[in-house]
């Protein structure tokens, strides 16, 4: 159960009604979550999460796809249930498969646990991979 209730289209302020609209044209979408209901009990924040949202979420190097499945491996991560539900339904509407899904959670699975084996043995990077995580020179 929520902290604070969610705040209906209907008895939104006009402001909290802006980024609504704004939301649903973005998305092409017909409804506002759960999330957004509970953030604009404090406006200032619904704007500026959306605001910060809609920006990196947006087409770039990254195409929606994988901006969605990156999303959803961190939410699942964090043992968000929510967001990873939310990025679940994001990544299929951007084009996600059964099939990426299983390996995205496989990925997800094997990266935790070999962090947790490097972090348990305290190894530290070789000098070799941080050069090439550097990328190419300019």
């Amino acid at each position: 159960m929520a902290l604070y209730p969610f705040v209906e289209e209907a008895a939104a302020s006009a402001e909290v009604r802006a980024v609504y609209e704004d939301i649903k044209a973005t998305r092409k979408v017909d409804w506002i979550n759960n999330f957004w209901k509970v953030l604009a009990n404090h406006p200032a924040s619904l704007k500026q999460t959306w605001a910060s949202l809609k920006a990196i979420m947006a087409p770039g190097a990254l195409d929606s796809r994988t901006k969605e499945m990156l999303y959803l491996a961190v939410s699942i991560s964090n043992g968000c249930d929510y967001c990873t539900v939310s990025h679940t339904a994001a990544a299929r509407k951007a084009g996600m498969t059964d099939d990426m899904l299983h390996e995205l959670i496989a990925v997800v699975g094997m990266a935790n646990e070999t962090n947790r084996v490097v972090q348990a043995y305290r190894v530290e990077p070789d000098a070799k991979l941080i050069e090439a995580a550097k990328g190419p020179k300019a």
